[in-house]
């Protein structure tokens, strides 16, 4: 009988999630919804030493800004709880005892002093093994090397222990790897790794994930590269208890990398070159520190989930843009990398820009209100800010220009600030000693005009044409007037919007101190 696929995403409750955990996390949304199956969100919070507050409430925030919902879960529910591995001691506390009575497992006695002598007598000698394992084990203090009843003291008594898996050696392991294929791993290479710590009464994540896919039916785990030397380790334990047949298929998935050179993409990378590599911003709850998210950046969500998709996954096709209705169906795990993705900084910006030119100007209002809120507007400013069918053309003249809707007070802060200086260069190209007395010329007739787009464009072309001015220069310096640089959408546009008492103001203004040589 075929299984139902059923995934999960597993973070831990650390710190904010990083984009590489959000793309293991589409990817597992993607290949569940591609096979009708679930995708389920479990908390893996067993290091109490690192639990942050407020972590499992942003990830959860995470995957409903992104519009990726689970299936089961935290938060959500399900009939294969509790979803908080710190809530499932019980269900641990069975199968650590279950590998203690096999011989499977042992308990360990070693101090933190201890573990280190050990380390550094091995390094001086230049052992071969310098880990806790089937060359070592016997030398430590543990219920292997130390007689029964000194074990039944110690345990009596309290004393602090961890339970480490036994790993016999001149086993070969095989890891099949639906990205990379079979991996074969001698077991020899492998360090008996901690499975339980009696301080916290709580198991390490080799052992407490191995119980909860199995309990949880998981088919499939996909996970980072990262997780693929723990891959052995957890065939290993499969067998160990019996659940070998029950095993789910593995896929791990390519790093991602930082966009230039090599290594891991780290906020240390994102810092240096400007872009978030969280998806929502974080507040530390220690420092106060604030870090940036791609939601607070300007980002639409749907442009980070197509942008995800493509680091380390490619359909085959020159298609970019993708629904999430159409990633599923054209996502294939065989088509994903084995080698790293490089982040793209560009790319992230070209979705972004694609997505927002989709909305209509309306839509991006709130967004040039809040800003103006911040502002320190005059009383023709802010009356034309108040006027919602004026800024929305504004908006709708700039829109092409937009990647995020952060940009839109800087590429209208004309409309609501008069030139206080004006560019040099192209006063010192375009701007000549009669070009006062031509732009008050030009005034006089447009003051006259009704002031509309068509009419100001065949008043001009019909003086320049009479005149013989000049045409860029003219249409430059007249530029430079209004908004003070040579930036800005169509200048009849603006000059409507300004409407015929602040153009002419600012026209007059412009041949004043432009004359007298302010331009800055």
């Amino acid at each position: 009988m075929e299984r139902r696929v059923r995934v999960r995403f597993a973070p831990s409750p650390t710190g904010p999630l990083h984009i590489g955990g959000v793309r293991t996390a589409l990817f597992n949304y993607l290949f569940a919804k591609q096979h009708d199956g679930d995708f389920l969100l479990r908390i893996e919070d067993t290091d109490s030493n690192r639990f942050v507050p407020g972590a499992e409430a942003y990830i959860i925030e995470t995957f409903k800004w992104l519009g990726l919902p689970f299936d089961e879960g935290v938060g959500i529910g399900g009939d294969k709880g509790p979803y908080r591995q710190s809530e499932r001691r019980d269900i641990y506390r069975v199968h650590v005892q279950r590998l203690l009575d096999e011989g499977k497992a042992y308990y360990a006695f070693d101090t933190p002093e201890e573990l280190e002598a050990m380390r550094k007598r091995l390094e001086a000698a230049k052992a071969a093994s310098q880990q806790y394992d089937a060359t070592t084990r016997m030398t430590m203090k543990n219920s292997l090397s130390l007689p029964a009843d000194e074990v039944k003291a110690l345990l009596a008594a309290g004393t602090p222990y961890v339970v480490r898996v036994k790993v016999e050696p001149g086993q070969e392991i095989v890891v099949h790897d639906m990205i990379r294929g079979d991996v074969h791993v001698q077991s020899d290479i492998l360090d008996d790794k901690v499975l339980y710590k009696s301080a916290d009464d709580l198991p390490t994540y080799h052992l407490a994930n191995i119980v909860d896919d199995y309990l949880m039916e998981i088919s499939h785990v996909i996970r980072g590269e990262e997780w693929l030397p723990s891959a052995p380790l957890h065939v290993l334990l499969y067998r160990y208890l019996g659940w070998a047949d029950r095993m789910p298929a593995f896929a791990h998935l390519p790093l991602l990398l930082k966009p230039d050179g090599n290594g891991k993409l780290s906020k240390r990378d994102g810092d240096r070159l400007g872009f978030p590599v969280f998806p929502l911003a974080w507040t530390d709850p220690q420092t106060g520190a604030v870090s940036s998210g791609y939601r607070e950046s300007g980002y639409y969500p749907e442009a980070v989930v197509n942008m995800l998709a493509f680091l380390g996954w490619n359909p085959g096709t020159e298609q970019e843009i993708f629904t999430l209705e159409e990633l599923v169906k054209a996502f294939d795990l065989e088509k994903v990398s084995k080698s790293g993705a490089k982040f793209n900084l560009d790319k992230a910006h070209w979705y972004n820009r694609h997505y927002l030119q989709r909305h209509a100007a309306a839509d991006l209002l709130p967004a040039l209100e809040a800003q103006l809120s911040e502002k320190t507007l005059d009383a023709a400013a802010q009356a034309l800010a108040r006027d919602e069918k004026a800024c929305i053309r504004m908006i709708e003249l700039v829109k092409d220009r937009l990647t995020f809707p952060g940009d839109l007070y800087g590429q209208l802060f004309f409309f609501f600030e008069a030139p206080a200086a004006y560019d040099e260069k192209v006063v010192k190209k375009r701007w000549q000693p009669e070009m006062p007395a031509m732009i008050q010329a030009w005034w006089q007739a447009a003051e006259a005009t009704d002031f509309s787009v068509p009419a100001l464009e065949a008043l001009t072309e019909r003086m320049i044409g009479e005149q013989g001015w000049n045409t860029g220069k003219f249409y430059n310096s007249l530029r430079v007037a209004l908004v003070g640089t040579s930036m800005g959408p169509h200048l009849f546009d603006i000059m409507a919007l300004l409407g015929r008492a602040e153009s002419g103001r600012r026209l007059a203004v412009a041949c004043e101190k432009i004359g007298q040589g302010l331009t800055a």
